[in-house]
């Protein structure tokens, strides 16, 4: 069976950084593409940022700059450094992975205050 458990949101203040995780069992972690999607109140759920098997990333033209992907695949955990955040980035973060089947975790709020 498969699980994605974030973990690391929290409360914060405009400017303040977190270091969100997501720990994995079920998959084969290393052939898996990782990202990580955030949905806001009233809001669709939207990507923030996704990391390829080989490495290669992408992120959302909002967190470009700010925030970094990055995998362990030791480990089996893909990690989303936020920094300088912003009241706006304020969601639920939800991890994914995607191979042949897509799995998502349950979600961490991240909630940051002006």
């Amino acid at each position: 069976q498969v699980h994605l458990v974030e973990s690391g949101g929290g409360l914060v203040q405009a400017g303040g950084s977190l270091r969100l995780s997501c720990a994995s069992s079920g998959i084969i972690f290393s052939m898996n593409a990782m990202g990580w999607y955030r949905q806001a109140p009233g809001k669709q759920r939207e990507l923030v940022a996704r990391i390829a098997s080989d490495g290669s990333t992408t992120y959302a033209d909002p967190v470009k700059g700010r925030f970094t992907i990055s995998r362990d695949n030791a480990k089996t955990t893909v990690y989303l450094q936020m920094n300088s955040l912003k009241p706006e980035d304020t969601a639920v973060y939800y991890c994914n992975a995607r191979r042949f089947q897509v799995y998502w975790g349950q979600g961490t709020q991240v909630t940051v205050s002006s």
